[in-house]
């Protein structure tokens, strides 16, 4: 199996993610703020083999944020939840799932989302 590793905006983000997902995602989190150091310390933790995904909020500072991490991660795949949503942890959770599964991820059976 590929080795899969998300970043998220929030703790919030990761956990919510983590309720639908069915397999093993490393998720890691910017904690709302980016910086050249905190991208490197990204870098250190992500295997360069994984592929990487993106998954920030559809607000102003999740769009800025994504630019920001398209420029350190060129190759990432870029997941954003809808507009009418806004941010990642006030989206449903079917919509979550639809999302991810839409971008190949395994998704758990509804009964077992928490």
């Amino acid at each position: 199996m590929d080795v899969r590793v998300m970043i998220v905006e929030g703790k919030t983000d990761r956990e919510r993610l983590r309720s639908v997902l069915d397999e093993p995602v490393t998720i890691l989190c910017t904690y709302g703020t980016f910086s050249a150091e905190r991208a490197e310390e990204l870098r250190e933790e992500i295997d360069p083999e994984a592929d990487l995904y993106i998954f920030t909020d559809e607000d102003d500072s999740g769009k800025k944020l994504r630019k920001l991490l398209r420029e350190e991660f060129p190759d990432a795949i870029h997941l954003h939840t809808r507009k009418e949503f806004a941010e990642v942890a006030d989206t449903p959770l079917d919509v979550l799932a639809e999302i991810l599964e839409r971008a190949g991820f395994l998704i758990k059976s509804t009964s077992n989302w928490e």
